[in-house]
């Protein structure tokens, strides 16, 4: 288990909100991804229910994992618990009279079966007719589509009951155009790309949270501050909320923003507004929306592979990087290029550099965090090498960014 790499990749519903999760994994010793071996299948599997736990990968989503004709006719299948995983099949798997039967009997046990990242069409359809009544969901891979005329057939599927699963999907043209069709869940990081629009402009809201945040990072008094909070009542609330929730331990309740300043400093409360700028309501963090998770992963593995490249780093340093993913993915936010978004920003030169060209130290790390994101091995163990780290490294922390984000993710239930 030491040398596969785990990513975590979110499946949205119409709503675009996380329904379920696939699971990749790839053996960093080996020059393509594991499908055909049953003891790394196994062992990650394992790893994810005995070493990590189900809560704290998948929360209360189920995952997708891809399973060749081995693993399936090995008896290993049955020990798996169905509550939580999802066979998806090789599209190119042989349908012998053993794998037919034996997806019979996982089908009479409960378990879901797909069929992984197909190109929809007529052979398809008659390959799979005899089985149709047995399988959950199709996953349609967008990318490799010969045709897009396949409304007919994705409402075939409807009719046995069959959910589709649009993949590859990472834009918002291709989204729509799988949505126009008839699919029914999408993964890919579409909802992470902008679209922009001609003269976009922020919320009210919004340019409040800017202007309080500029000014947190200004050498400006603290009454001033203060008295700017005072102006906009729903971030107060939002803020004090926040102060007396479950994530501090203070004895007595926090009541005036003097306090919370004092208490919390700048770069921190700094950092929560330009987390609430992500939320869909400013008097509630959505703490499950795709873009705010995302977000979350992005700050988390932005410190964490800073401190794993230079152990004792300066606060100042991480602070930059944990700037770098917070205002990464407000272009798609904002609808507004980038360099238009950091105009209106207080923040260093070297965050600019880092989010606009991937230049410098922090743009180095910015672009191993996306690679981590489209599940980019080489590219992870290229910076590795350079840097010197473990094998294996950023694998650990892309872990403990999951279980991270789960436990961002499932404060927000505790505290509603």
């Amino acid at each position: 288990m030491d040398s596969v790499y785990l990513a975590r990749q979110p499946i949205l519903n119409k709503d675009e909100d996380i329904y379920y999760y696939e699971i990749l994994y790839r053996d960093a010793d080996k020059k393509s991804h594991v499908h055909s071996n049953i003891a790394a299948s196994a062992s990650v599997i394992t790893s994810i229910l005995n070493k990590f736990g189900t809560k704290t990968l998948l929360g209360d989503k189920k995952a997708f994992v891809k399973v060749d004709e081995r693993f399936l006719l090995n008896d290993i299948v049955f020990t798996i618990p169905k509550e939580f995983f999802i066979f998806s099949l090789f599209a190119d798997i042989n349908l012998s009279e053993k794998v037919v039967h034996r997806i019979d009997e996982l089908h009479q046990q409960g378990y879901e079966l797909a069929i992984n990242d197909t190109d929809l069409n007529d052979e398809f359809m008659q390959k799979y007719r005899d089985i149709l009544h047995q399988l959950s969901f199709v996953k349609i891979n967008f990318d490799v589509l010969a045709s897009y005329d396949i409304a007919d057939l994705i409402a075939e599927l409807h009719v046995s009951q069959i959910e589709v699963i649009a993949t590859k999907i990472e834009n918002n043209k291709t989204y729509e155009l799988a949505k126009s069709v008839g699919c029914d869940y999408f993964e890919g990081y579409f909802f992470a790309k902008p679209i922009i629009l001609e003269n976009a402009k922020y919320e009210p809201f919004q340019l409040n949270v800017l202007k309080l945040y500029n000014l947190l990072m200004q050498d400006v008094n603290i009454d001033e501050i203060t008295s700017e909070f005072e102006k906009n009542p729903e971030i107060t609330v939002q803020l004090l909320q926040f102060m007396n929730s479950a994530a501090f331990h203070f004895r007595k309740r926090i009541s005036s923003l003097h306090h919370v300043l004092i208490l919390l400093g700048r770069i921190p409360l700094g950092r929560w507004l330009m987390l609430l700028i992500y939320s869909k309501s400013v008097s509630k963090i959505d703490k499950h929306s795709p873009l705010m998770l995302m977000v979350i992963n992005r700050t988390y593995l932005m410190q964490e592979i800073l401190k794993e490249v230079e152990p004792g780093v300066r606060s100042n340093m991480l602070g930059e990087a944990y700037m770098v993913g917070v205002l990464s993915l407000m272009d798609t936010l904002f609808s507004m290029k980038m360099s238009e978004v950091l105009e209106g920003i207080h923040v260093s030169d070297s965050v600019k550099e880092a989010v606009l060209d991937d230049k410098g130290f922090l743009g180095e790390i910015y672009a191993v965090v996306r690679a981590t994101e489209s599940f980019d091995v080489d590219e992870v163990m290229v910076f590795e090498r350079k840097h010197k780290l473990g094998k294996g490294s950023i694998k650990n922390l892309v872990i403990q960014a999951i279980e991270h984000v789960s436990e961002f993710e499932n404060a927000g239930e505790n505290d509603s």
